[in-house]
């Protein structure tokens, strides 16, 4: 199992086109081969800053979402709506 955490900061105005994109496409994502949970989290701080929190059956299905149709769209208009360049982390689960 692969835990990926992706931070996302946004400008102010483009929140809400970001949120609708997700929106849009959160029960696809979740559906994709693969993909086992697919959350959005938000900063309590700072409501610019997004987090996403999958869980992924292998490092190959997330490739394989990663290198799809899909991903390339969501992540083309996404990326359009940044402020900073987005983070991304693939981990394993220590302890539980």
């Amino acid at each position: 199992m692969i835990k990926r955490i992706v931070k996302m900061s946004f400008k102010p105005e483009n929140v809400e086109a970001f949120k609708t994109i997700f929106e849009t496409n959160w029960t696809k994502i979740k559906g994709f081969e693969g993909c086992e949970h697919v959350e959005l989290l938000q900063d309590v701080n700072n409501p610019t800053i997004f987090f996403t929190y999958s869980l992924w059956q292998s490092e190959e299905h997330l490739n394989n979402y990663r290198n799809s149709e899909l991903f390339n769209g969501v992540w083309t208009s996404t990326k359009a709506l940044f402020n900073a360049k987005p983070e991304a982390w693939s981990v394993n689960q220590l302890l539980f």
